[in-house]
């Protein structure tokens, strides 16, 4: 069996079209039509259900899936297994939606310049999901808040950065309280659903503030331009740059003394690429120690 048809299956199924399978393998729609083919025959059952332009997977299809994902990963790995020197092989990382663009960045310039021959795959997420990718083995590691609960033995996690809260407000207000701001100000709430926005609402409620709520979201980009919109204030980590251009915003510091939110690296220490993992953490306490943000 070709492990390529494999590929052109899990592309198809995850991008629900020939055509948009085509586009990622840079082949033809009639060559994915044709590989999907052949792989149907030699598994002996149809595993594309075509509807006009789309299509769907099939009963046999779905009982297939993951084990042609972990085929292709088994296969992958080939390359890190047959080198020592631990600069080749695919290592498989996770990342929240700020660290995608605040820290992995320079991490990653400092990995493919060291060792230009490996290959990232990336998978966005918040932390909750991104821990079990980790442990059920998808991630070899990745970018994540530090866990409110006991990681399980096969795991370990080390810290990065911290992040403490600050009031964001248009800048100007600047100068004025912090808790008047959060108090008299309408409030564009960090979501409670989230760790982090959960210690923000842990802040307001032991500083014994009631504020008054007009959004709550989960994207710190986004709430920073509407408070400069002047929609609100907000109470959020001092998460890293680069934030949105042209935002005239001040960050004011809390009065009270609170855990910052913390941002590590959670990895597998059974994952076959550990010493890519190992490399990672290298570049990643590197590129953290030397990372300076802008004014």
């Amino acid at each position: 069996m070709d492990t390529q048809f494999l590929h052109t299956f899990v592309a198809v199924v995850d991008h629900g079209s020939m055509a948009a399978a085509a586009r990622l393998l840079n082949i033809t729609p009639a060559a994915v039509a044709q590989q999907i083919r052949t792989l149907e025959r030699e598994i002996g059952a149809p595993l594309i259900a075509r509807a006009g332009r789309t299509v769907n997977v099939t009963e046999a299809g779905s009982r297939i899936l993951q084990r042609a994902r972990d085929v292709l990963r088994d296969v992958a790995d080939l390359s890190t297994v047959a080198n020592d020197d631990a600069t080749a092989g695919e290592l498989r990382l996770g990342a929240g939606t700020n660290a995608l663009t605040g820290m992995l960045p320079d991490i990653l310039a400092r990995m493919v310049e060291k060792f230009p021959r490996i290959k990232v795959f990336i998978k966005p997420g918040y932390s909750p999901e991104l821990y079990r990718s980790v442990e059920g083995g998808e991630l070899d590691a990745a970018i994540v808040l530090q866990a409110p609960f006991a990681l399980p033995k096969t795991c370990d996690w080390e810290l990065l950065r911290e992040e403490p809260l600050v009031v964001l407000a248009p800048a100007a207000m600047a100068g004025r309280d912090p808790h008047e701001l959060l108090a008299s100000e309408p409030l564009i709430r960090y979501d409670r659903s989230q760790w982090g926005g959960r210690q923000a609402d842990q802040y307001l409620r032991s500083a014994g503030i009631t504020p008054r709520e007009r959004f709550e979201l989960n994207a710190l980009n986004a709430i920073a331009v509407m408070v400069d919109r002047g929609l609100g204030v907000s109470l959020v980590p001092d998460w890293a740059r680069p934030w949105p251009e042209g935002l005239h915003l001040v960050r004011i510091p809390l009065p009270r003394p609170f855990e910052p939110r913390r941002i590590g690296i959670v990895w597998s220490r059974s994952t076959i690429r550990i010493r890519l993992v190992t490399a990672f953490l290298h570049e990643s306490r590197i590129a953290m120690a030397e990372h300076v943000d802008a004014p």
